[in-house]
């Protein structure tokens, strides 16, 4: 135990292994819970303080948020941080993201920004700490040191995170501490949602196969409006493993959260009585669900609808519960209804199935894309150019400033007036010297601008850092491959009136040349061939004809490190992005998607690729 006074700040694990903040207002929220102890049952309805989390629930017993709509687990943990830190403060640093909203830096982030902030530091720089940005507070901005990119950052007081005093514990488990000495069981609330999360508990407790409703709440039980549990046809659904995917027959999730509730929460028979403990004897007999025959789970699953109706809780629309075995659909079906009974807006459903490929297409169906030549394009190793040193390609997009205004240089972050503070390899021109882009009028020290070109693909093309605007014909470092496309006879969801444009893109592994990360260095080609779909419309047709643009430029992929795996070394998408899905958008890249074709040729534009373009490389 350690000895102090700290702000609580409750976090979630995302899928990078970065652990994110919840607001002060849901950590207050959760401590609070926490504080109460296992009287307030082990788990925290996240959407009782945030609407915008309405579909998550932490169990403080395994430490997992769950989110109820996708089946998705991630660890949760409750960190401590000085009290006269930022979230002792109330100070939380955002950034504003592709959206326009504003989403907060993780923890330690906002506290490293806070304390430079406060020291008046005119900026810090965030590379020793793994993060490649530099924060400017006199424009609060945040610049990517490799792209040059900026976001707008902002600084904003919010409720300060709770505070606690005392003995911390080194481990975050819960209950947090023993507590006083147990005190003699209390009698179970009487209302109906307490009677029916009581009587499931009783039955998984004690092996009971009838209906569960006490003698009080039976006498009043409607017999209309009962929710029956369907018949179990085909597979149902599955439960999920530890990353939160979907796996095995769903006997284990639901079974194991309802013996665990009723492992620490004491199960009354009737409404009147005292509620005695289970285990104090020490060998407590827990009969799980998967015991009970059809019949017998169809009664539970019954009795516990009708106290629902009776008392007027919503009940759960349970539906296409169709499983392996007789058990799962009850399974499901009373796990809805105590979550329901808790408040919650559940609806269980069949989970929908991941569908990425369309039905087998024979030859003789695959057709070419009226309007689009041939049905493949490969692209080689880039040609070196010769014979234009950087000055000379910046010429083209340059006037020199003779009088330059007092502002900063938003590449080295010096003023214009003084010379450049870039101290990489050392450009042939002079470091005082100044320019005008002449499109878009933004001005930087020219030396900055060579040392940018330098480092970048050096394929006479420029963008300005400041609002992207691309100068000449930008071209990327996807590696060797080969682009497929042509027509199938299918349609996507969202899409019924046309058939589908698919595209498949085969990279093999290779060694890097002089233009990638590690030039000479293996890279690996994960994933592929990749299948990709667009629907067989006007603007559907529009969109692969500047993907094709951007194939030619070598700008559909690159090589980094996959923000999936982690893996380095490794082909990635850039910055364009696909459909993948063909019969489903459960990942997010799939159909209906109303806006995709938009926000792709709004991507593919700014990497400078337009109808103009598409034109130019007919020519």
């Amino acid at each position: 135990m350690l000895l102090a006074s700290a702000v609580v700040v409750w976090e979630w694990l995302n899928e990078h292994g970065r652990w994110r903040p919840y607001s002060p207002a849901v950590s207050h929220h959760i401590e609070a819970v926490v504080r109460a102890g296992p009287r307030a049952g082990g788990s925290v309805v996240l959407g009782q303080v945030d609407s915008r989390l309405a579909p998550y629930i932490i169990d403080l017993q395994s430490m997992n948020q769950f989110r109820q709509d996708t089946g998705t687990l991630r660890p949760v943990r409750r960190n401590y941080y000085d009290p006269t830190s930022a979230p002792g403060k109330g100070v939380v640093w955002e950034w504003e993201n592709d959206n326009g909203s504003w989403t907060p830096y993780d923890m330690e982030l906002g506290i490293t920004i806070q304390h430079a902030y406060e020291k008046q530091h005119p900026w810090i720089d965030l590379t020793s700490i793994g993060f490649s940005y530099v924060i400017d507070f006199s424009t609060m901005g945040q610049i990517n040191r490799q792209t040059r990119r900026q976001r707008r950052v902002r600084r904003r007081l919010d409720l300060i995170y709770p505070m606690v005093t005392g003995t911390l514990p080194k481990a975050q488990s819960w209950p947090a501490s023993p507590g006083p000495a147990a005190a003699p069981p209390a009698p179970p609330c009487a209302c109906p949602q307490c009677v029916l999360v009581m009587s499931v508990k009783a039955a998984v407790t004690n092996g009971s196969a009838g209906p569960l409703a006490p003698p009080a709440a039976r006498k009043n039980v409607p017999e209309s409006g009962v929710l029956k549990a369907p018949p179990p046809p085909g597979p149902g659904p599955k439960p999920l493993d530890s990353t939160g995917t979907i796996r095995g027959p769903v006997k284990t999730v639901p079974s194991q959260a309802i013996r665990r509730h009723a492992s620490s929460t004491p199960a009354g028979a009737n409404a009147g009585s005292p509620a005695s403990p289970p285990g104090a004897n020490g060998k407590t007999g827990r009969v799980a669900l998967a015991t009970l025959n059809r019949t017998s789970l169809q009664r539970l699953a019954i009795a516990q609808s009708r106290v629902l109706i009776a008392s007027g809780v919503p009940t759960v629309p349970v539906k296409n519960l169709s499983g392996s075995s007789p058990v799962n659909p009850a399974l499901a079906g009373i796990t809805g209804i105590l979550m329901s009974a808790a408040g919650l807006p559940v609806c269980l459903t069949r989970p929908p199935k991941l569908v990425l490929h369309p039905p087998p297409v024979s030859k003789s169906e695959i057709k070419s894309i009226p309007g689009v030549s041939n049905t493949s394009r490969k692209t080689t190793k880039k040609q070196a150019k010769k014979g234009k040193t950087p000055e000379e390609v910046l010429k083209k997009y340059l006037q020199k400033v003779r009088h330059p205004p007092d502002e900063d240089c938003t590449i080295c972050m010096e003023c214009l007036t003084a010379p450049s503070g870039y101290k990489g390899p050392q450009p042939t021109v002079k470091p005082d010297l100044v320019g005008k882009l002449s499109r878009c009028g933004h001005i930087y020290h020219i030396y900055c601008l060579v040392a940018m070109y330098n480092n970048g693909n050096k394929d006479g093309s420029l963008q300005c850092p400041t609002c992207k605007t691309i100068y000449g014909v930008k071209t990327g470092t996807q590696p060797p491959g080969k682009m497929e496309y042509h027509l199938i006879p299918h349609s996507l969801p969202g899409h019924p009136d046309c058939k589908t444009i698919r595209i498949i893109y085969s990279i093999p592994p290779g060694i890097q040349g002089p233009e990638h990360p590690n030039p000479g260095k293996s890279f690996s080609a994960r994933g592929f061939p990749r299948h990709c779909y667009l629907p067989d419309s006007e603007k559907g047709r529009k969109v692969l004809k500047l993907l094709l643009v951007a194939w030619d430029r070598r700008l559909i992929f690159a090589i980094g490190t996959s923000s999936t795996t982690g893996e380095s070394d490794t082909v990635i998408w850039n910055e364009v992005h696909h459909k993948t899905e063909f019969g489903s958008n459960l990942t997010g890249h799939g159909y209906p998607d109303a806006n995709y074709l938009d926000n792709v040729l709004a991507e593919l534009a700014a990497q400078g690729i337009s109808e103009d373009s598409a034109a130019q490389e007919k020519d």
